[in-house]
């Protein structure tokens, strides 16, 4: 019965062994392939092949809006394909930092050197994502979307009374009275309330301004819209701030009369790669769900997803409802 239970075990030992190399030669395959494919897609660009017949790409910018190299890698991608001959960028987003908003309005900006650009309002563009909006040269937007928030927001925690409550004091040793102001854990002093509200009004100075040069307003005009409310696509029209009510086939239908864009293109999403370790772990994940270890699978896409993070802190274009 003993040489029963060691053979049992040992056949049982064998097989976890089996299992881990079946996940790192499948896993190992997918990536070697997808390497094979990364090569040919890149020398079919180099000799001037297109394998894609001619499109029109979709950029979808949603949630939040911090700042991603993955998504300005996309934004170059479509600008060197040549089978993009217009960009639809959809957007739905509350918007967010103000460095990320910026650097999505300046890389949509370059590839609207190399192709012509319409923004589509599906669902919200507010704050950082109606800066994102701007950067196109048309904007169309549903009905009941909502579109605007311009203004500049900077939010800290002050808990210097919950700590006065359980006796906690934060001690700090600083070279000038403004560093690292706001704390939270001390009140604000007034000197550095007034540096603070002069970095917003400065931020906010540069957002009005990108308005007033996009949107082609008056300093009457941009008055009107631009005390930090959210107004409806209805509203937004002889707002100036959208140009055009409607879905997305009014805006692909702008590319064709206003563009030149051949009509009857298809629509195609594009959508942004992930770095090498991500991409990797979700390769092995996937190679050890189609062997059944659906426990190792979700380990594996769980250290992945740790990827998706983002530095927060600064200032914020966002449209945030009070709870």
């Amino acid at each position: 019965m003993a040489a029963d239970a060691e053979v049992l075990i040992d056949r049982r030992r064998l097989r976890r062994k089996l299992s881990l190399w079946r996940v790192l030669g499948i896993g190992g395959l997918i990536v070697a392939v997808g390497a094979i494919g990364y090569r040919a897609r890149a020398g079919s660009e180099l000799f001037g092949l297109s394998a894609a017949p001619s499109q029109i790409a979709r950029i979808s910018i949603g949630g939040f809006i911090a700042g991603s190299e993955s998504t300005s890698n996309l934004i170059k991608r479509v600008g060197e394909a040549s089978a993009v001959k217009g960009v639809v960028v959809s957007i739905s987003s509350p918007g967010g930092t103000t460095t990320g908003s910026e650097e999505l309005y300046r890389n949509l900006r370059a590839l609207a050197e190399k192709k012509p650009i319409v923004a589509f309002v599906d669902g919200t563009a507010a704050s950082g994502a109606y800066i994102t909006a701007i950067a196109a040269d048309h904007i169309v937007a549903r009905e009941t979307s909502l579109v605007g928030s311009i203004g500049v927001l900077f939010q800290y925690p002050e808990v210097s009374g919950l700590l006065d409550k359980v006796g906690v004091k934060m001690e700090s040793i600083k070279s000038s009275p403004l560093k690292a102001e706001p704390s939270g854990f001390t009140p604000t002093s007034p000197e550095a309330k007034a540096a603070l509200a002069s970095v917003v009004s400065d931020t906010y100075g540069w957002f009005k301004g990108l308005v007033a040069e996009r949107r082609h307003m008056s300093d009457d005009e941009l008055a009107k819209v631009a005390d930090g409310r959210v107004f409806s696509g209805r509203q937004s029209v002889p707002l100036k701030l959208v140009d055009e009510l409607g879905a997305e086939r009014q805006a692909v239908a702008w590319l064709e009369k206003e563009k030149g864009v051949a009509k009857d293109l298809p629509v195609k999403d594009w959508k942004p790669t992930s770095g090498s370790g991500f991409k990797l772990w979700s390769a092995l994940g996937s190679s050890a769900a189609l062997v059944g270890l659906d426990d190792l699978a979700g380990r594996l896409r769980a250290i992945g997803s740790e990827a998706e993070s983002y530095a927060g802190g600064g200032l914020l274009v966002l449209w945030r409802p009070a709870p």
